[in-house]
């Protein structure tokens, strides 16, 4: 599916019907890697409308012109919200990069966005981060992708796998060649996301935070200090697992992401929380 927005063929997936479920990817790949890693959770939660769309400069969706930061790439999800998904209530999930645009649309809609998780988020900067180590590997794994391919896949996975190696070739690796480096490289350069202006009360609808142990791109420091932000956030630091913990740790990650959609709903029915986070 396709939604023009801001002069932007923004293309996404959609599917099932209920609430809105917003869910973004991360850097370098495009919709398929989150929607693979969270449609089995949502087989096991019905009532969810997943959305799913391609960030710019990657899948399908342009690094349009006038998208000079991430500032601009913010805006456009906002009134992707508006012109897809409405006016009420939603979900919104990120992973990575997707991540950080996800606590900036939650920051921007408290009022709308009633619960939120993030995996391995990235933010404004990075701090300390462990250095990237294999914990798993399967003796005699071809990965047969090709070189560029292979480095990709053994900088992402600390646990190395067929199973894992499957999922990299299914969800990540058809999007390697749709990434427009150039258009990112320009997007990126302006990286910092404005704050919402004016003094604002701390996000209180339900948060869940995921970190993987070995993450050596955003580590698991920062997204725990992160979590502290949040006064109803569960924080899950997993082991056996880097910044491919949707991919390494699918179980954990389903399970806690089912109970945070039982928090939400819960939350978004009582009459507390309708007017948590407004104002």
């Amino acid at each position: 599916m396709e939604a023009t927005v801001r002069g932007v063929p923004v293309h996404y997936v959609e599917s099932g019907g209920g609430t809105p479920v917003l869910a973004l990817h991360g850097v370098g790949v495009d919709h398929r890697e989150i929607e693979g890693a969270l449609e089995p959770v949502f087989a096991a939660a019905p009532g969810f409308r997943r959305l799913y769309p391609d960030l710019p400069g990657m899948g399908l969706t342009p690094a349009h012109g006038s998208l000079a930061g991430n500032d601009d790439v913010l805006d456009l999800l906002l009134d992707f919200i508006d012109t897809v998904i409405g006016p009420g209530p939603l979900l919104v999930i990120g992973h990575s990069y997707g991540g950080y645009l996800a606590r900036a649309i939650a920051e921007h809609r408290p009022e709308q966005v009633v619960g939120l998780a993030l995996v391995c988020p990235v933010g404004a900067s990075t701090g300390d981060v462990p250095e990237h180590e294999v914990l798993v590997s399967s003796p005699g794994l071809s990965v047969d992708l090709g070189p560029e391919l292979e480095a990709s896949y053994r900088g992402y996975f600390v646990v190395q796998t067929a199973d894992t190696l499957d999922r990299f070739r299914e969800t990540v690796a058809p999007a390697a060649p749709l990434v427009d480096e150039s258009g990112l490289a320009r997007i990126f350069s302006r990286w910092a996301l404005r704050r919402r202006p004016g003094p604002g009360a701390p996000y209180a609808q339900p948060v869940l935070v995921l970190a993987g142990r070995q993450d050596s791109t955003s580590g698991f420091a920062g997204p725990a200090e992160l979590a502290g932000q949040y006064p109803h956030c569960t924080l899950a630091v997993l082991d056996r697992a880097g910044h491919a913990l949707l991919h390494e740790q699918p179980a954990l990650v389903q399970a806690l992401i089912v109970e945070w959609l039982a928090r939400a709903r819960e939350d978004a029915g009582s009459p507390e929380s309708r007017g948590a986070g407004s104002g």
